[in-house]
């Protein structure tokens, strides 16, 4: 039986999926009436704004928070480097992408950032990979070389198939960056990156002579932003705690599947013999993550550091003044331990295989 931390981490991940998913096509409506580049920094400027305002009335109208580790001088480099990576080449480079490609072929694309997510894991962080995971990213790969192929391809199209792929490895390269923070408040980390690409993107965008939008254009992209990247990144960062990279990335792949059904309602796109094999063959490689169990003899080396935990198998120090049950923050060390149970490569388990 998968541990609670695992179902919780799986469903944050999925909700992460959709409402990003949900964003995609709501995007492209709005890039008829507003710039790419100034798009791009509305929407995760709402996002960072929403998120700050969410802070303020957590800290002064007594909204209760989860005492998360606040962020130190050694996670601003991973931090700086995935806002860089995933919040401003990213999604200017997919709202270039936008404009010269249908949404449904946009929507499904977008599971490539999965595979890029995974494939940086493996290779470069070194995340584990069982068999079920890659032929689980094969499949989905697949798919995405079925859809990209989907009748003739003009230059138009080529190139803005080609920008929404580069917007997918540069946010597979926040995920993996993005990890290493993952332990710390997941909203402060979203605001942040929210605030600092929407401020820089919006400045590019009026650089470029983008005419400013309406102030109903503005609250919408901020609305879309909000949900779609705001509250979206808060809950695949603590799906990255529980999960490792690679699989919270496999799981965000159900993303374009929700942008794909409000692209086909919303912007009348066709639905193709290809669109639905692709949509199969992603289907499958979803669901070989899914069903993934990985579980085996493993050994926990001694560790110090500091994250919102409460006391389980892994958590058996003790000290004075909170409850067992309680989730709190504190910098505790972990003694080398031996044990089996299903699991994931959460912060307790990027252990060798």
């Amino acid at each position: 039986m998968k541990p609670q931390k695992t179902f919780t981490g799986v469903g944050l991940a999925l909700l992460a999926a959709a409402l990003f998913g949900a964003s995609i096509p709501l995007a492209k409506i709005l890039l008829g009436q507003v710039h790419p580049v100034l798009l791009a920094g509305l929407l995760y400027g709402g996002s960072g704004l929403g998120l700050l305002l969410w802070l303020l009335g957590q800290r002064y109208v007594g909204i209760p928070a989860a005492a998360h580790s606040p962020l130190t001088s050694k996670d601003y480099p991973w931090l700086g480097g995935a806002i860089l990576a995933g919040g401003i080449i990213a999604p200017v480079l997919l709202m270039i992408g936008l404009t010269s490609t249908a949404g449904t072929t946009a929507a499904l694309l977008l599971n490539l950032e999965g595979v890029f997510t995974a494939t940086l894991a493996w290779w470069v962080f070194k995340e584990n990979a069982d068999a079920r995971i890659i032929w689980g990213m094969v499949a989905i790969t697949a798919g995405g070389g079925l859809l990209s192929w989907a009748g003739p391809l003009e230059g138009a199209n080529v190139g803005g198939a080609l920008a929404i792929i580069g917007a997918c490895f540069a946010w597979g390269v926040d995920n993996n960056l993005t990890r290493n923070i993952s332990t710390g408040s997941p909203v402060q980390i979203a605001a942040i990156k929210g605030t600092v690409a929407g401020m820089v993107n919006c400045s590019l965008g009026l650089l470029l002579g983008a005419p400013l939008p309406t102030f109903l254009e503005g609250l919408l992209a901020a609305g879309v932003g909000l949900l779609g990247y705001g509250l979206s990144l808060t809950f695949f960062i603590t799906a990255l705690e529980k999960l490792g990279t690679a699989r919270t990335g496999a799981y965000f792949a159900t993303a374009p599947f929700v942008g794909a059904a409000l692209a086909i309602v919303l912007l009348r796109d066709p639905i193709t013999f290809n669109f639905l094999g692709a949509a199969a063959l992603m289907g499958l490689g979803v669901w070989l993550h899914l069903t993934e169990n990985h579980d085996h003899e493993h050994d926990h080396e001694e560790l110090e550091h500091d994250h919102l935990h409460s006391h389980d198998e892994h958590h058996q120090h003790s000290h004075e003044g909170i409850a067992v049950a309680a989730s709190h923050s504190h910098s505790h060390r972990h003694s080398t331990l031996i044990h089996r149970h299903p699991h994931y490569p959460d912060s307790h388990h990027r252990h060798r295989h």
